[in-house]
């Protein structure tokens, strides 16, 4: 599973960190490897148990990551690419993220949680039960996965690089906070490593999250994302590069700030916005457009006058991070079950890269436009292409064979339905070996404004490879099919969305080779909302997997970390307008065996929605099973340690092979 790559200044070479899973030591290890470019000859370059996020300086000496040690937190690491080895130049109690080198070279900038003391083990012998409590005043102060945000919000730090070491530079120890505070507050639990000639700024002080840092192209300023309390919106915030300076907040017309980028030569600064209405809350099927202004570099801001929108995004769903490419700029589109990158040039947007593909992330090579991007395909988890501005794309990678040659791969055919109001339904149709007919099993996506994709998707080759033909779509409310789309749904779930989906199961039951007397059902999150809402209308499935779903709004309201304006802009607030869309209201209609699959520390659709599920159906006599996570969030699926996803997998097919055998 590559990451995004780092391609050296000069253009001839990158470095991409390629993780796997390890069942053994039950986690991600993940080294550097070092890519020569364009003929694609990979080779080891460092040999952390965790290295990740490598960037170079621009004048091409040093080489950024993040390393972490076994049991440990990722801290900023440097490498001299004259010689030597890796130097880790920090020591943050909850580690670092998001490292960039200034434009000359001589800093980094960085985001940081910081702890308040006394909490997350910053005290030596004070657990969780020891703490005080938590004084809670507003809707947002916890995130799945991130956990608690009020008490260690993630801030800005700047750190000096050192020069280059000397035989008799003393041996690095951690030294006690410094009266100016440049080592950063312990007071509120963070303690980073201080190396002789290494300076530590922290640069914020706004005790909420920061995200994203970008620097002006004259290294003064920083621009930052910061989090707005109570707020979908972020601030884009500038600060300058001298601890304790004040920061002011760029005007960006009423938009909602997403990723920002400069032009090469300073004069422009690219931006990704979003229109979330007067109230900057309405977020349902919304879609960043592409922006430009220009930059004044004394003043630290873009000239609001100049502030010019350059796509549509109620026809075109741009998601992602700009990436400057020469004198192009290159982003990602969602577009029907894809992820492209799409290139700005010469006053219009054209299609870079394209197919079965689902980009994460690109790197400029050189100035001519070049890009080097992270994609997986059809065939691939992940690999690496090159992409010239002129000419197709070209595969550099091959990361996937072993995995093709010792697993197989099956290809998922496209197909299109109609639903009863003649609107089309686009999807996909995977088939196992042999003629059939096939158990089928109907796989519905989360969400719901995100997208099922061919490319490589563990669920549909698991599935496919045990004997099942996986059907599965983007019904109206997902992504990549424009605004109007995405928004078809609100205030009326299980109405629009329930009708694609069948329509599109019926239209892949036409082919024999499924066979349409065994279907089940099984979807995660919102695909979690839809089976168990599909169970109270028909009866027509042998049986379900309900996993994290989205199961009771009315509850959901106090108990999500998103209850508090999620549930209410997609199903209303009028009590018997919600009862309507809510499964847990017609759990009585409900006579389909029925797994419940739930993760213990799931904060986006927490367990109390799959554990009330479970009860009710078990009160009424319906078969059902309850399959617990403990030490997982909502990501199980996706990110879940490597023996949890194995069980995961499991189980479902077990499940599976109860209701649905195959021979």
């Amino acid at each position: 599973m590559p990451g995004r790559a780092a391609v050296h200044p000069d253009g001839s070479w990158a470095v991409v960190s390629i993780a796997r899973p390890d069942t053994e030591e039950d986690a991600y290890p993940a080294t550097l490897w070092r890519l020569s470019l364009p003929d694609g000859t990979i080779t080891p370059f460092t040999h952390g148990w965790r290295d990740t996020q490598p960037v170079f300086t621009p004048d091409g000496q040093h080489l950024v990551f993040l390393r972490q040690a076994e049991g440990g937190k990722p801290q900023l690491a440097v490498l001299d690419l004259a010689g030597g080895e890796p130097r880790v130049l920090t020591d943050h109690p909850l580690g670092v993220s998001a490292p960039v080198p200034s434009p000359d070279s001589t800093r980094v900038a960085y985001t940081a949680r910081v702890p308040e003391r006394g909490r997350y083990g910053t005290v030596d012998g004070v657990g969780p039960g020891a703490e005080p409590p938590r004084h809670i005043t507003t809707f947002r102060y916890r995130m799945d996965g991130a956990g608690f945000l009020l008490d260690k919000a993630q801030h800005l730090f700047v750190l000096e690089l050192p020069s280059s070491a000397d035989p008799v530079d003393d041996v690095p120890r951690r030294e006690e906070e410094s009266a100016s505070g440049e080592q950063g507050s312990k007071a509120e639990g963070d303690k980073p490593l201080t190396v002789p000639g290494v300076t530590v700024r922290r640069l914020t002080t706004v005790g909420t999250d920061h995200r994203g840092p970008v620097w002006t192209p004259d290294g003064r300023h920083l621009l930052v994302l910061r989090a707005q309390e109570d707020a979908l919106a972020a601030e884009l915030v500038v600060h300058e590069d001298v601890a304790g300076a004040d920061a002011h907040v760029l005007d960006v017309a009423g938009q909602v700030p997403g990723d920002v980028a400069f032009s090469r030569d300073g004069s422009t600064l690219w931006l990704l916005l979003s229109d979330f209405g007067p109230d900057q809350m309405d977020f349902i099927g919304r879609s960043p457009a592409l922006y430009r202004a220009g930059w004044q570099a004394e003043a630290a801001r873009f000239d609001a006058a100049t502030l010019e929108r350059l796509t549509d995004p109620t026809t075109m769903s741009l998601a992602g991070e700009l990436e400057v490419a020469g004198a192009d700029v290159l982003v990602g589109r969602m577009h029907r079950g894809t992820m492209e990158v799409v290139r700005w040039r010469d006053g219009r947007l054209s299609s870079a890269f394209s197919g079965e593909v689902e980009a994460s992330g690109a790197c400029a090579v050189g100035e001519d436009g070049t890009a080097l991007v992270t994609a997986s395909g059809a065939d691939t988890v992940g690999d690496l292409w090159l992409l010239p501005p002129d000419s197709p794309a070209q595969r550099v990678t091959d990361l996937s064979a072993r995995l093709r040659a010792e697993a197989g791969m099956v290809a998922p055919a496209e197909a299109t339905a109609t639903s009863p109001d003649d609107y089309p339904v686009h999807g996909w149709v995977a088939l196992p070996e042999g003629e059939g007919p096939h158990p089928v099993l109907l796989l519905i996506h989360g969400g719901p404004h995100a997208q099922y994709t061919p490319t490589f998707f563990d669920e549909v080759q698991t599935y496919a490879g045990a004997g099942y033909a996986v059907v599965f779509c983007n019904p109206r409310g997902s992504a990549g099919y424009g605004q109007e789309h995405g928004r078809a749904i609100t205030g009326a779930f299980g109405d629009r969305d329930a009708a694609d989906v069948l329509a599109f199961l019926d239209a892949a039951l036409a082919d024999p080779r499924l066979d349409a007397d065994r279907v089940g059902v099984l979807g995660g999150s919102y695909g979690g909302y839809m089976t168990a809402w599909l169970t109270t209308r028909t009866d027509r499935f042998a049986a379900a997997i309900v996993e994290r779903g989205f199961l009771d709004p009315a509850s959901f309201v106090g108990s999500a970390d998103i209850g508090w304006y999620f549930s209410e802009a997609y199903v209303g607030a009028d009590a018997e307008q919600v009862a309507a869309q809510s499964p847990m209201a017609h759990l009585d209609k409900v006579r389909t065996p029925t797994l419940v699959i739930h993760s213990e520390q799931d904060w986006r659709c927490p367990v109390e929605q799959g554990q009330r599920w479970y009860v009710g159906l078990k009160q009424r006599g319906v078969p059902a099973e309850l399959l617990l996570f403990p030490g997982e969030g909502h990501e199980l699926s996706r990110s879940g340690t490597p023996k949890h996803r194995i069980a995961r997998f499991e189980h479902i097919l077990a499940w599976w092979q109860r209701h649905l055998p195959v021979s």
